[in-house]
């Protein structure tokens, strides 16, 4: 049994604030400054706060909840931020201005990051992929001491809205929303799609593998399914040892591709095994259905297992409507057998 497995539009935030491709932009958490990075004033310069002279194209890098230890790295490592320009705010925000709201942050992003972080990638974003665009703003303590200068940039983002490591410059990489196979996505409290966690732990899809779909003008879904029932099985098959997916009450699911994800370049999807439902939102299970006597895994990255947790992040989440929060069906979507051709088929 096979099933389709499709990422709804709504999933995102998009804008209205700018014509063609900016309108496809999409907004992520407006995380602020560290402030334990060290002095801006009277300090060397090794001990000034990288994020304070980082400038676009330049990545940060942090590990601890409260981003005490941000670091500016080469773009190929591991990264939590990619900058994409610096922008002064203080014209619209004097010194007795307060510390914005969410609502306000938001409007910051879309008036001063969105066509920045654009024109830095080209022209090319996909608004259903991996990336979301936001600022790195002061925080309410630098704020308030008169601090109005951003950092636009890109972050990852996992489905449900938590950060995840990036890799390479989001300059030359795909930004197809994929994970390297045995990448389990958690389920959320709304049976949506949630962010990476261990395979032990409940989740919705155990990611098998990714499939690249052939160049060439945009194919229809259709012909997407065509091409990725087929694959998907196949790699399934490959991945579990040939299990009998039927019998645990497991289907094997796939990604599509949209004509905006097609445009910015985004022609891989992935393949990954999920519960048979009802149609009416996604069931958990637990553990992994990965071989265990295969021969280890080759990932691109280091296995993104869980997401980055982050001390009281400022601003509005990642998503608007992430699927942790929306009502099943209108953010996430539902397995549903395709052997059947009289079963209604999930819209995009």
């Amino acid at each position: 049994m096979s099933a389709r497995w499709f990422r709804r539009g709504d999933h995102l935030v998009m804008l209205g604030a700018f014509a063609g491709a900016l309108a496809l932009l999409a907004l992520s958490t407006f995380t602020s400054w560290p402030v334990a990075g060290g002095p801006v004033g009277g300090a060397t310069e090794a001990a000034v706060n990288p994020v304070y002279t980082s400038q676009a194209g330049d990545c940060l890098n942090w590990t601890r909840a409260n981003l005490s230890d941000v670091t500016k790295v080469d773009c190929a490592a591991q990264h939590m931020f990619e900058v994409t320009g610096v922008a002064d705010i203080g014209a619209g925000y004097g010194p007795q201005a307060p510390f914005p709201t969410d609502e306000q942050w938001q409007k910051i992003s879309e008036e001063y990051c969105a066509k920045t972080s654009l024109d830095y990638l080209g022209g090319r974003f996909d608004p259903f992929g991996k990336y979301t665009v936001g600022p790195l703003n002061p925080g309410e303590r630098l704020w308030a001491e008169g601090q109005r200068t951003l950092r636009c940039g890109l972050q990852v983002a996992g489905p449900a809205g938590g950060l995840l490591p990036a890799y390479g410059s989001a300059k030359t990489q795909d930004q197809s929303d994929v994970y390297d196979p045995g990448v389990c996505l958690g389920i959320t409290e709304a049976r949506g799609v949630g962010d990476p966690v261990e395979c032990v732990k409940p989740h919705a899809f155990e990611v098998v593998g990714v499939v690249t779909l052939p160049a060439g003008d945009f194919p229809p879904v259709e012909r997407q399914d065509e091409v990725l029932s087929g694959e998907c099985a196949r790699i399934a098959a490959e991945y579990s040892g040939g299990l009998d997916f039927k019998a645990r009450g497991l289907v094997v699911t796939w990604d599509t591709r949209a004509p905006e994800s097609w445009a910015a370049g985004s022609h891989r999807a992935n393949c990954k095994v999920g519960a048979a439902t009802d149609g009416t939102g996604l069931n958990p299970w637990e553990g992994s259905v990965r071989n265990p006597n295969a021969p280890p895994l080759t990932t691109s990255n280091p296995p993104q297992t869980t997401t980055v947790q982050q001390d009281e992040p400022t601003g509005a989440p990642l998503h608007s409507q992430s699927n942790s929060s929306a009502p099943s069906g209108s953010s996430s979507a539902s397995v549903t057998p395709t052997s059947n051709s009289s079963e209604p088929k999930p819209s995009r």
